[in-house]
């Protein structure tokens, strides 16, 4: 068996699979690592969180006898200043090593697992990985990356640095348009790509856009949601409170605050790449992975 690990900013989640890549077992909490971002350092109540969670998958990988496993973190522990204590409790806690690897590793990675179950896969993509720290934008032109690039653009850090809606617009759009002017100095289209989104912020919409009352990953890969809906499903959440937000059908507890800066992000890019829809991935980085351990046995 093979384990994958994921210590984001916002969602710890733990992926089991064979080695042919078929999924045994998936868990995921939400711990909110990058909350209270105080003084540049992971606060005390997050990591707790943090460390129970972990504490229950290293339990997960023994019980499934994992023989390969491998736990990244990503953004708010790449920019935390006591990162290296961080890594220290998880070891001395959990028993498990945890490596904190770079946007450009995170957004290949990410693009592989998106790939995986893309049906068709498009000739020419955008893969847009909505962190709790960070957004990786990835072009994938024939199945190669051609440009890619993270931003700290999370749901988590937006919520947290700009209380008013439109300064957080504004500073969505300055980053889309860097993206757009390295597209075209790298000599690569700025229209024509499909944009395919992943992660918790994706995902939960296209189940509130499905309707969904329970997950179901299959109804989610290569689903389809329309910019107008997108439009239309934030005038429905703005004047709502977060408790109220989190009683819409499909939307994961704890997203209530998160989901508003999310979804302005992606109106952002579909209105840049002169987009209509954004069609969705369940999997991202945990399958990229399992994927990289898969081929490295």
């Amino acid at each position: 068996m093979l384990g994958a690990i994921d210590v984001g900013s916002n969602t710890v989640r733990l992926l089991i699979s064979d080695p042919q890549r078929r999924s045994v077992s998936y868990l995921r909490k939400v711990t909110r690592l990058s909350g209270n971002f105080a003084d540049g350092c992971l606060d005390t109540a997050s990591i707790t969180r943090t460390l129970a969670a972990l504490k229950e998958f290293s339990k997960q990988l023994a019980e499934h006898q994992v023989a390969s496993y491998r736990a990244v973190a990503t953004e708010a522990v790449r920019r935390a200043d006591n990162r290296q204590s961080f890594l220290e409790m998880v070891k001395e806690h959990t028993g498990l090593t945890l490596d904190i690897i770079s946007g450009d590793t995170e957004a290949e990675l990410t693009s592989s697992g998106v790939l995986s179950v893309m049906k068709p896969i498009p000739e020419a993509a955008i893969i847009i990985d909505i962190g709790g720290g960070s957004t990786e934008l990835v072009c994938v032109i024939s199945g190669q990356t051609k440009l890619q690039h993270s931003y700290p653009l999370g749901v988590v850090r937006l919520c947290e640095e700009f209380n008013n809606k439109d300064a957080r617009e504004q500073h969505i759009e300055t980053f889309i348009e860097d993206y757009l002017l390295r597209l075209s100095q790298a000599g690569l289209p700025t229209e024509g790509y499909q944009l395919i989104g992943t992660a918790g912020t994706v995902t939960t919409l296209s189940a509130m856009q499905l309707g969904l009352t329970e997950y179901d990953v299959d109804r989610i890969n290569n689903s389809i949601i329309p910019v107008s809906w997108l439009a239309s499903i934030q005038s429905v959440m703005d004047p709502l409170t977060i408790t109220e937000r989190e009683k819409l059908p499909g939307m994961e507890a704890g997203r209530g605050d998160l989901i508003i800066p999310g979804i302005q992000i992606l109106r952002t890019l579909a209105d840049k790449f002169k987009r209509p829809e954004i069609r969705v991935s369940d999997s991202g980085l945990l399958e990229g992975v399992i994927t990289d351990l898969a081929q490295s046995l």
